[in-house]
């Protein structure tokens, strides 16, 4: 029998506000995210036990597996092989992606898949991001980032994706701590109604500059490299999700490419296009 196929592809935040800790101590947020055509690849075929193989330090695939097959009343028995391309704890959601992928595969393979609900609901368990990538097309986030809300935005465009060599990565949790600390989330109901009034009046690529620009930015200490991207013609950059990895938005592949040739070898880098 062949492996079933899956292509994940990453997401960047196009916007990201965020409010105050919530009691669970999760962070109120409101986010724009789009896919982006830097992408894992996943095969998935029947096994006599659950095997993940191809990335070494995966844990969400495995647990996204074990978890379907319990709500499933079955035993996890799938062989995974992932191969990488979406840089590892970058703020761009490969571990995401590449766990709703795996749920696509294995849940179409049940004798009775799960109803859409229902691994919605489990991907919520697994994390924010997870749910977003059950379904195509560019939405607003909202909650924690499980309630999502289609969005016809423009995807003429080109991205430069950049992460820095020498910077740090800090866990989602201490940028989060970070930005806390500096004193962000008040007025979050006000620059919330900011970004979805913007978000209506975005009919062009070039509206994207006015959206608000990421609240994580300075917590995550990777502005720098957006604001090199906006120097060398990005008519948006921004850091993605908590960083380190930074996007910049351009009119031509051409623009892009020469964007990321001023970074040298300061950054990996990458060019994309937008995807649904």
């Amino acid at each position: 029998m062949r492996p079933a196929r899956a292509v994940a592809a990453a997401k960047i935040n196009l916007a990201l506000v965020v409010g105050p800790p919530r009691d669970d101590g999760l962070h109120e947020v409101a986010t724009v995210l789009q896919r982006i055509d830097v992408c894992d690849r996943l095969e998935l075929q029947p096994a006599a036990q659950l095997a993940v193989g191809g990335f070494a330090d995966d844990t969400i695939v495995g647990q996204a597996l074990t978890r379907l097959a319990a709500e499933a009343g079955i035993e996890p028995a799938w062989s995974v092989r992932i191969s990488k391309e979406i840089p590892v704890a970058a703020g761009l959601g490969g571990g995401s992606a590449d766990a709703a992928a795996a749920l696509q595969l294995a849940n179409e393979r049940l004798a009775e898949p799960l109803a859409p609900d229902r691994l919605h609901a489990l991907a919520v368990s697994l994390g924010a991001d997870v749910p977003f990538f059950l379904e195509p097309g560019p939405k607003l986030a909202e909650g924690a980032g499980e309630r999502l809300t289609p969005l016809d935005l423009p995807q003429d465009f080109w991205v430069a994706v950049a992460v820095a060599r020498d910077i740090r990565k800090s866990s989602t949790r201490e940028v989060y701590e970070a930005y806390d600390g500096l004193g962000g989330g008040p007025g979050f109901e006000e620059r919330r109604a900011d970004l979805l009034r913007r978000l209506a009046e975005a009919s062009r690529p070039t509206d994207f500059a006015h959206l608000p620009a990421n609240d994580l930015a300075e917590a995550s200490g990777a502005a720098p490299l957006a604001a090199e991207l906006r120097a060398a013609g990005a008519f948006r950059a921004d850091v993605s999700g908590a960083g380190p990895a930074v996007y910049g938005l351009f009119q031509s592949r051409t623009e892009a490419r020469s964007a990321v040739r001023r970074l040298g070898r300061r950054a990996r880098t990458w060019i994309a296009a937008a995807v649904w």
